[in-house]
C-alpha cells in the first residue's frame, strides 16, 4: 500500500520501516546522488488543495521542515505527489503529522529563490514505485487548537517596522482600508489591504488568487488579520507587500471582547495559544489608535449626495446592460425619499416573485457598473451583503414634477467600492436577521391584489404579428391534413427548437441559386491570406488615379512585404472613417486591425497588369466586425477598377451590396434557419424560421461578432421556450405559417415556415 498511517505506541512506530531503508537529513540531498534505498522525514507545516494537472493527473503539495531544526525555514523541502497518491494524502494529511516519504525523485526546485525553501523538491508518485508513512499526530477540536497538533511549526511573526526589500515575511496588522475583492485585468482576482501596527508604519498590500474565497475574509476597518508567506517589495521608498507561493491568511473581528474566531477558507491551519493574546493586544490598541467609522447606514437614514455604507439582504437581480447590473435590496426600514426604480423587464428579474411584490415599498435598486458587474452576477438571492461606497443622487425625470433618489455603485475601486457577501455567522448579519423577521409586512400590500397575469405577465404576446390580421386562428392537426401551399395563423407553444447551439443557426444564403453555405471560420480566411502572401505585391500597379499605395516590409523573418492601396475621393484621401483600402500580403490580424481604423477593407492580390480578389471562400470584403461573401456558383468577378466608378460619386457611401454589384459578386446575406416544433393540444409540426432581422430583431450579419447580441438572443428563446418547464408553463406564440411542397425524383414533402412574425419588443 503506497501511503501508510502508523500510530507511535509508547514512542515506537506500530510498525517499522521496511530494513532496507536508510535515513537522509535535507543536507544529503543533493541531484545526482543515489536516494534508492533513502528516505526523508519532515514535519507537515503546509498543504496546498488537491488539484489536477492539465492531463487530469491528481497533484497534491506539501511541504515538510527538518525535525531537528524546524524552526529554521531554509530547512524546509517541497513534495510533490502524483496521481492516487495524491487524492489518499490529501484525504488524511494534517498539518504537525510526521511525514515519511521512500522511493522519490529529487528535481531542481524553480520556486527555491522566491519560498525560500530547499534547492531541489522530491517527487512522489505509485508508478515510480515512491512510498509514504504518515504518523498521525493526536488530533484535537478545540478552536485554539485547530490544527495545532502535538508538534507544530512556531512561526515568527515581523513588526511593520523591521520589513526588508526581497523578503518572504509572517505578519499580524490591522486593517485601515481595504478594497473588497474584485476582478483584476486578468483572470484572477485581487483584492488591497492597507494595514498599521503599534510600530505605527503602513503597509499596503496587493494580493490576487484565481480563487476568491482564497483571498481574506476582511469585513471592515478595524478587522485584525495574519498574513503567512507574504512577499515585501519596496517601491518608490515604501514598502509593500504581494501574495507569493504559499501565501495564507486569517481574519479576526476588530471589536474587543468578540470571540476569537478566524475566518478563512483553508480546512487546515495553525493557531497557537499564544496568539490570542497577540490578537487581543491589537483590538485594545486599534480602539484608542485607529480611527474606525461607526456602523454602516440604514436606508431610512440616507441623504442625496452621499456616500455610504450599507448592510443589507439580495431579493432580486437583473441584467440592464452590457455594462450596468441591477441589485434589489432592503435592510428592513424605508428610504424617506421617493426611490428610482430601474426599468427592466419582468422575464428578466431574478428573484421570488411574490417576495418581491411583497417587499416593493421597502427594497430600493441599486446600479452597479462596470467592473462590479461580474461580481454582482455570481450573487445569491437571499445572500447578505455589505455594498460599500454607494452613491445616492437626486435627480428628476423630464415628465415628473417631483424628484427622486438613486442608488449607484460606481465603477472602478476608489475609496473601497466594492461588494463583499457575509457570512450568516457574521454579528451584523444576525442582528440584520433579527430585525428583518420582525418587520410587518401587512402594510406593504400583501398577495391578495395579486392576480395570475401580474404575477405570470412574462408569458402573454411573447410574438406580435406584422399583417394579415384577417386571418383567424387554424389547429395544427388540420394544418397537417390540408394540402400545400397555403397560409395559416396559429397560436402554439415551442417545445422545441434547433440547434440548441443558436451560433449554429446563423448562415449564409444566394438568394439568386438559393443555396444555403456555411459561414467559414477565421481559421480558413488565415490561410487564403497566408496562400495569396506568397506573391509580392507588383510595383507596377502602386498610385494610379484612384489611389494611392504604401508598401512596406515585415521585421520577422519572413520579411513578408505588404501594400496598402487607398482609394481616392475628388483626388484627394478622405478621413479613415469613410476610406475604402485594398490590402496584399496582409495577415488576418493585420487586417482586423485596418477594419477598427477604415470603413472598408477589401483583400486583394497582384496579376501582371491589375489587382484581383483573392478566392471567393474568403470575404471580398470586411466593415467593421463582418465579413462580407460571395457566391461560388453566381458571381462572375469584374476588375477592381470597377470600384473607382463609386469613388468618383458625389458622396461614396462604400455600401457592400453597390461594392458587391461593381465587382461582380453576387452577395451572401446572413441568415437565421432554425427549426420551432411547435404543439397546440391537437398536433405537432416542424416550422422553419428563415429570417434575416425581422423574427428576431437582430441582424443575423452581427450576431456571430457581438457577444451582447449573442446574449439578447439566448434570452429570447429561453423566453419562447424557458428551460425545465413542464408544456404547460410554457408562453403562447401566434405566428404566421406557410405550407410548400418540395420535390425531388425520390419523395415529395410539404414544409412549414414561419412569416410576417415578430418577437415582442418588451421580450428582446
Amino acid at each position: 500500500m503506497p501511503v501508510q498511517l502508523l500510530k507511535v505506541i509508547k514512542g515506537k512506530s506500530e510498525i517499522p520501516l521496511p530494513s532496507h531503508l536508510q535515513k537522509e537529513d535535507l543536507k544529503q540531498l543533493q541531484e545526482g546522488l543515489d536516494h534508492t534505498n533513502k528516505y526523508f522525514q519532515g514535519i507537515v507545516v503546509l498543504s496546498y488543495p488537491l488539484t489536477k494537472l492539465g492531463d487530469g493527473t491528481d497533484f497534491f503539495k506539501v511541504v515538510l521542515q527538518d525535525l531537528d531544526k524546524w524552526c529554521s525555514r531554509s530547512n524546509s523541502i517541497n513534495v510533490l505527489i502524483y496521481g492516487k497518491m495524491a487524492e489518499d494524502c490529501a484525504k488524511v494529511i494534517c498539518h504537525g503529522d510526521t511525514f515519511v516519504v521512500a522511493g522519490f525523485k529529487l528535481a531542481k526546485s524553480p520556486t527555491a529563490r522566491e519560498d525560500g525553501r530547499h534547492g531541489c523538491h522530491l517527487e512522489v508518485s505509485e508508478e515510480a514505485g515512491s512510498a509514504i508513512y504518515i504518523y498521525t499526530a493526536p488530533r484535537t477540536t478545540a478552536a485554539s487548537e485547530t490544527a495545532s497538533v502535538s508538534v507544530a511549526p512556531k512561526y515568527v511573526y515581523t513588526p511593520l517596522n523591521h520589513l526588508k526589500d526581497g523578503t518572504i515575511v509572517n505578519l499580524y496588522g490591522v486593517v485601515k482600508f481595504f478594497k473588497p475583492p474584485y476582478v483584476s485585468k486578468g483572470t484572477d482576482y485581487c483584492s488591497v489591504v492597507t494595514l498599521v501596527d503599534p510600530s505605527n508604519v503602513k503597509l499596503t498590500c496587493t494580493l490576487f488568487n484565481g480563487n476568491l474565497d482564497a483571498l481574506p475574509k476582511i469585513y471592515k476597518v478595524g478587522d485584525i488579520v495574519r498574513f503567512h508567506r507574504i512577499k515585501i517589495r519596496e517601491y518608490n521608498g515604501q514598502m509593500q507587500g504581494i501574495t507569493s507561493a504559499g501565501f495564507a491568511s486569517l481574519t479576526f473581528d476588530g471589536t474587543v471582547g468578540a470571540p476569537v474566531v478566524p475566518r478563512t477558507s483553508s480546512k487546515v491551519y495553525t493557531f497557537m495559544d499564544e496568539e490570542q493574546k497577540t490578537i487581543e493586544d491589537l483590538r485594545v490598541w486599534a480602539a484608542t489608535n485607529l480611527s474606525i467609522s461607526g456602523p454602516a447606514a440604514k436606508l431610512s437614514g440616507v441623504q442625496p449626495m452621499l456616500y455610504f455604507d450599507l448592510t443589507c439582504q439580495l431579493v432580486g437581480k437583473a441584467k440592464v446592460d452590457g455594462s450596468s447590473f441591477l441589485l434589489k435590496v432592503w435592510d428592513g426600514t424605508k428610504c424617506p425619499y421617493p426611490t428610482w426604480k430601474v426599468p427592466v423587464e419582468a422575464r428578466d428579474l431574478e428573484g421570488e416573485k411574490v417576495l418581491l411584490h411583497q417587499l416593493r415599498n421597502l427594497t430600493v435598486d441599486i446600479l452597479v457598473y462596470d467592473n462590479h458587474v461580474q461580481l454582482a452576477k455570481s450573487l445569491k438571492i437571499g445572500s447578505f451583503l455589505r455594498i460599500y461606497s454607494i452613491h445616492t443622487k437626486q435627480a428628476s425625470a423630464e415628465n415628473e414634477d417631483f424628484s427622486h433618489i438613486e442608488f449607484h455603485l460606481h465603477g472602478g475601486t476608489c475609496y473601497g467600492r466594492g461588494i463583499g457577501v457575509l457570512p450568516e455567522s457574521n454579528p451584523d448579519v444576525k442582528e440584520l436577521k433579527t430585525f428583518l423577521e420582525s418587520v410587518d409586512l401587512a402594510d406593504s400590500q400583501g398577495m391578495e391584489s395579486m392576480s395570475s397575469v401580474e404575477l405570470d405577465g412574462t408569458f402573454n404576446n411573447v410574438t406580435v404579428l406584422t399583417d394579415h390580421q384577417d386571418l383567424s386562428n387554424t389547429e395544427l392537426k388540420t394544418i397537417l391534413n390540408s394540402t400545400a401551399p397555403q397560409q395559416y395563423r396559429i397560436r402554439a407553444k415551442l417545445r422545441t427548437y434547433k440547434p440548441q447551439k443558436l451560433y449554429q443557426s446563423i448562415k449564409l444564403h444566394c438568394s439568386k441559386c438559393n443555396s444555403l453555405r456555411e459561414v467559414p471560420d477565421g481559421g480558413d480566411f488565415d490561410l487564403i491570406l497566408q496562400g495569396a502572401a506568397v506573391t509580392a505585391p507588383n510595383p507596377d500597379l502602386h498610385n494610379t488615379s484612384w489611389y494611392n499605395s504604401v508598401m512596406w516590409t515585415t521585421q520577422d523573418q519572413k520579411q513578408r512585404k505588404i501594400a496598402i492601396h487607398f482609394v481616392k475621393h475628388d483626388e484627394m484621401l478622405q478621413q479613415p472613417e469613410d476610406t475604402l483600402l485594398m490590402v496584399e500580403g496582409g495577415t488576418l490580424k493585420e487586417i482586423w486591425k485596418l477594419t477598427k481604423r477604415f470603413k472598408c477593407v477589401i483583400p486583394v492580390r497582384s496579376t501582371e497588369d491589375h489587382l484581383e480578389l483573392l478566392d471567393l471562400s474568403a470575404p471580398f470584403l470586411l466593415q467593421g466586425n463582418i465579413k462580407y461573401y460571395g457566391c461560388k456558383q453566381c458571381s462572375t468577378p469584374k476588375p477592381i477598377k470597377g470600384l473607382s466608378s463609386i469613388a468618383a460619386e458625389q458622396r461614396p457611401s462604400w455600401e457592400p451590396s453597390e461594392i458587391a454589384q461593381v465587382l461582380g459578386i453576387e452577395q451572401l446575406q446572413y441568415v437565421f434557419v432554425m427549426r420551432f416544433t411547435l404543439v397546440d393540444g391537437t398536433g405537432a409540426l416542424n416550422a422553419y424560421i428563415f429570417d434575416y432581422e425581422k423574427f428576431f430583431q437582430i441582424p443575423a450579419s452581427e450576431i456571430l461578432t457581438n457577444n451582447f447580441l449573442q446574449e439578447k438572443m439566448q434570452m429570447t428563446m429561453n423566453t419562447l421556450c424557458p428551460p425545465g418547464r413542464k408544456l404547460d408553463d410554457l408562453p403562447w406564440l401566434e405566428c404566421f405559417i406557410k405550407s410548400y411542397n418540395v420535390r425531388d425524383a425520390m419523395k415529395h414533402q410539404v414544409y412549414y415556415q414561419i412569416f410576417d412574425t415578430t418577437v415582442a419588443e418588451d421580450v428582446v
